[in-house]
């Protein structure tokens, strides 16, 4: 299913028709020759730019590529020097070159007899000399880097009857079986010719999607791409398509370990990359309202499709992969957004949280994140499926670790509380509940309220019960709120001498949590814990709001008695 999807967008998306067997690559060095195969300008042309991550290796642009082994094969007039030129790269590969060069130069014959093209007759012309003896190189000329030919301003490689001839040369010659992707008989692909670049962790050559080299992943007789059995065209097709994914930045999404591509089926705007990787409050708002008020189209019925890539070795490892549609996935996502929804934090600002945010709150440290956490946060936002409870498990670590709840982490403890409970709706807790009656989230409330009692009473205290205590309030509250809330009665005595106001305010609070509390909890199921932490997020959340509003309404009164 995957390869043949692939294959499909390479045929929508290959509006420039790329030849067969050619993928982008860093061309270093243009050698200028004439008609005559006579160089034009002894110094190659260098078209690396050290300045630029891309072009430091060289001008990328389209080359013949095939799969290589350790053998020797030369790549048609897209070579290094030791092919090329027969430079070695070492003193101690100087054989290895000269046999490199030699089969350059046969490779390059059999083109010129094939193609009778008077450009390749001249380039055969100046390998068939002493391509060195007329070549002027620098000290920083680099035996590795790609060599082409111009032959008076023709690039020769881009010649439509020299990619004719790299394609029949290149021509499989396995057995004739049923290709896995179009399903008809044709020759099989012993090795795939091309290969998938891009992958994080992958090699630097690229790495193959279908491969065996040991017998372990061997069976009825079958070795290497022949497991999997596709035809050259299928092959081709579906390479070019991952790599064209891989190199757009808006159907890619990067992890640490690997990456998600997506696309659908006929091209459509909707970009699920940026919404997930960067989630802008109007885009979201716009998506939202678009699903709550049905507007579909038929473009929002093409089908979507997702693949999470990584690499091992060589190898290009397929680890998920999600087939949908439009519809279903601007739904899911829009629930996605809803349902991480709360309350404004300190600053009194709201916003969406992009997948890394999410991730990076279950962790101390981003290196530290395990491989999955992104595959299932992404797997969850597009497929709406619940998220485990080891996310939420991380997340109130991270808060018993740091004795906080961030806003982004609040986020993603609702949204996984609110995947765990069945029928639960997305406004679920978004803001203070004063009539939730569990007990978790009532513990923690009731936390929030005895911080505020302790900071009031001593603002400028280094360690707060918070520092001290969270671990254990939200877990086994039974062991500590007792001796919390007797401690809290010496802080309330100190605040009504003080500040009369601030102690009714905190007194009612306090009194309306406690009154729906019967007794303390022992311990705190998994859930319970979550609650305990929104109820406390929720309790700060509301009090900073009533601060805000209390400061806006004492500045207007100052102002108007000003005026």
């Amino acid at each position: 299913m995957l390869l043949s999807k692939l294959a499909e967008y390479q045929q929508q998306a290959d509006t420039e028709h790329q030849p067969e067997l050619y993928a982008e690559g860093p061309l270093r060095y243009i050698i200028d020759l004439d008609q005559d195969g006579h160089c034009i300008m002894s110094k190659p042309r260098d078209l690396s730019d050290p300045t630029s991550p891309r072009s430091r290796r060289g001008h990328r642009r389209l080359l013949p590529q095939v799969q290589r082994t350790r053998g020797i094969k030369p790549l048609l007039l897209a070579s290094a020097a030791d092919y090329t030129l027969g430079l070695p790269k070492s003193p101690t590969q100087a054989q290895r070159a000269k046999q490199c060069h030699a089969a350059y130069v046969a490779l390059v014959e059999r083109c010129a007899i094939a193609t009778k093209n008077p450009d390749i007759l001249a380039i055969l012309k100046f390998l068939q000399a002493d391509p060195l003896e007329a070549l002027y190189l620098e000290g920083d000329f680099d035996p590795g880097g790609t060599i082409t030919f111009q032959v008076n301003g023709t690039m020769v490689i881009d010649i439509p009857e020299v990619q004719t001839f790299w394609a029949a040369h290149n021509k499989p010659q396995g057995p004739d079986m049923q290709c896995l992707v179009c399903g008809t008989n044709r020759p099989a692909m012993k090795r795939l010719q091309s290969k998938i670049k891009g992958i994080p962790g992958g090699q630097t050559s690229g790495t193959s999607i279908i491969s065996a080299n040991s017998e372990t992943y061997e069976s009825y007789g079958l070795e290497a791409s022949l497991t999997a059995p596709v035809c050259a065209q299928c092959a081709e097709g579906f390479t070019r398509g991952c790599n064209a994914l891989l190199a757009s930045e808006s159907n890619k999404f990067g992890t640490r370990d690997g990456v998600y591509i997506f696309w659908t089926r006929e091209n459509q705007e909707y970009n699920f990359g940026s919404s997930i990787s960067d989630p802008q409050p109007l885009h979201v708002q716009a998506l939202i309202e678009s699903v709550q008020r049905g507007r579909w189209t038929d473009a929002d019925e093409t089908r979507f499709y997702a693949a999470y890539l990584s690499a091992a070795g060589g190898r290009t490892v397929v680890r998920d992969w999600i087939d949908t549609t439009i519809k279903s996935g601007k739904e899911n996502l829009s629930l996605w957004f809803r349902q991480q929804e709360i309350a404004p934090g300190a600053d009194g600002s709201a916003k969406y949280y992009s997948l890394k945010a999410l991730a990076y709150t279950t962790v101390r440290d981003p290196r530290d994140l395990p491989v999955t956490t992104y595959r299932t946060l992404f797997k969850s936002a597009i497929e709406g499926t619940p998220l485990p409870r080891q996310i939420l498990q991380q997340a109130l670590r991270r808060c018993q670790a740091e004795s906080r709840v961030p806003r982004h982490r609040a986020a993603l403890i609702k949204l996984a509380l609110l995947r765990l409970i069945p029928h639960s709706t997305e406004d679920y807790m978004a803001g203070i509940d004063h009539d939730n009656p569990e007990p978790g989230y009532l513990c923690g409330r009731l936390f929030a309220a005895i911080e505020r009692t302790q900071m009031t009473a001593n603002p400028n205290i280094n360690a707060t019960i918070v520092d001290r205590y969270y671990g254990t309030a939200s877990t086994a509250p039974g062991a500590v709120f007792p001796m919390l809330l007797k401690n809290t009665r010496h802080h309330l005595s100190k605040i009504r001498r003080e500040k009369p106001g601030a102690y009714h305010a905190i007194e009612n609070e306090i009194a309306d949590i406690t009154g729906q509390m019967a007794v303390f909890p022992k311990t705190l199921s998994l859930e319970a814990q979550g609650r305990f932490a929104l109820g406390y997020y929720h309790q700060k959340a509301d009090n900073q709001q009533r601060a805000r509003e209390y400061a806006a309404r004492t500045s207007q009164q100052a102002t108007m008695d000003i005026q």
